[in-house]
């Protein structure tokens, strides 16, 4: 594929490089994570509402700018590479996509419309406590009780969940399975019956909750499009959301890169700098080839976002393989070449590391993601997971 991008694409490109690189610095990084909510918030309301970048990838009808995913990838991918901690995902790539997914019209111009004005932060629940991928996982249930809508269970691993202003909770008819009998509803976190809580987890650049829902009473109209017909849209936006976080994985993986490099022709052992060795240059080689790699599966899948849908689910589930892998591997080459000091909370190592574990895990592994790969291309005699 011989990949580049637009003129527009390489502005936009730029500027998020240079605002990233100005406020993604290791020390505001740190003093964001210290305190809650775990990002800072000025510097979202810059990027949603100065920058209005929360709206890249909107249509204008909802007061976006009418860019596409490869635009939206372009910022996570310069995110990634700052580690940079904001709602941003959980908002602009996951909840957005689902909105526009499985919402109806008044619906997606109330809801996407404060999102694109950066007025509004939203988590979506997808998981229960157990933390399994895919549609399989979905814990939390939703029954008429007394002629009324109740929500229960347990959700877990929600991003930014304990900072959201807005709860998009996946929840299926008891008894159901996979793609079938799921609605999404919309809750404030004040909703009598919700009880959040803070999760302490390997990653603090991303903080997570979990959410326990103790028969919360749901309106009609506080679902996204009619009750339990929402699993194909819930599918699509997984899948975008897995681009998004396969862009994010990349940048990461060439910044661990680009950080080894520069510490190999910096340290010096017996004499010599100890990227002169045979040894370090083939470690990085071997980073260098896998980060290239990754990036291709990226832009790949977001030009199917937007050109092919069709194919997104393939291209989605290599994407997020391949950049993981290459991320997670990368960061823990980083941590080798750099040595004791590597190790430390002081250098910025372990962050890049925490980070690429927690992406890789989150909407499924890349062992889970060849796996649903290889199901969805007729290999194997096993059952697909759902996505």
């Amino acid at each position: 594929m011989n990949f580049s991008f637009t003129t527009e694409q390489s502005l936009i490109r730029e500027t998020a490089r240079q605002f990233f690189d100005e406020h993604g610095v290791s020390s505001k990084i740190r003093a964001a994570i210290a305190r809650r909510p775990g990002y800072d918030e000025s510097l979202w309301r810059l990027l949603a509402q100065e920058m209005g970048w929360a709206g890249i990838a909107l249509a204008e009808e909802y007061g976006g700018s009418g860019l596409g995913w490869v635009e939206l990838a372009i910022l996570q991918y310069e995110q990634g590479r700052r580690v940079f901690p904001s709602p941003f995902f959980a908002t602009v790539c996951l909840a957005s996509p689902l909105i526009e997914a499985v919402g109806e019209g008044a619906q997606k111009r109330e809801l996407l419309g404060r999102i694109a004005a950066g007025t509004l932060r939203a988590a979506v629940a997808v998981t229960g406590r157990e933390g399994i991928a895919g549609l399989d996982g979905v814990r939390a249930t939703l029954e008429r009780a007394r002629g009324q809508w109740q929500l229960c269970g347990e959700c877990g691993y929600v991003v930014d969940g304990a900072s959201a202003e807005l709860l998009l909770v996946i929840a299926r008819t008891p008894g159901s399975r996979g793609a079938q009998g799921l609605s999404v509803v919309v809750l404030p976190p004040a909703r009598s019956g919700v009880t959040i809580e803070g999760l302490a987890t390997l990653d603090l650049t991303r903080p997570m909750a979990a959410i326990r829902l103790d028969r919360v009473p749901v309106a009609a109209g506080e679902m996204l499009g009619p009750p339990e017909a929402a699993g194909e849209g819930v599918l699509r936006a997984l899948e975008r959301a897995r681009v998004a976080l396969a862009a994010e994985a990349a940048g990461g993986a060439e910044a661990v890169l680009e950080m080894s490099v520069a510490h190999a022709k910096e340290r010096v052992q017996f004499g010599r700098p100890i990227g002169s060795f045979q040894a370090v240059k083939h470690r990085l080689a071997d980073m260098m080839v896998a980060v290239e790699a990754a990036k291709s599966a990226a832009w790949y899948a977001a030009c199917v976002a937007d050109e092919c849908p069709e194919d997104l689910p393939e291209a989605s589930a290599i994407a997020k393989a391949a950049c993981c892998d290459a991320y997670l591997g990368g960061a823990g080459s980083a941590i080798q070449l750099h040595g004791g000091i590597g190790f430390t909370w002081e250098h910025d190592a372990h962050l890049y590391f925490k980070r690429a574990r927690s992406t890789a895990t989150l909407l499924g592994t890349p062992c889970w993601q060849r796996e649903v790969l290889a199901a969805a291309i007729g290999l194997g005699s096993g059952t697909a997971p759902a996505f």
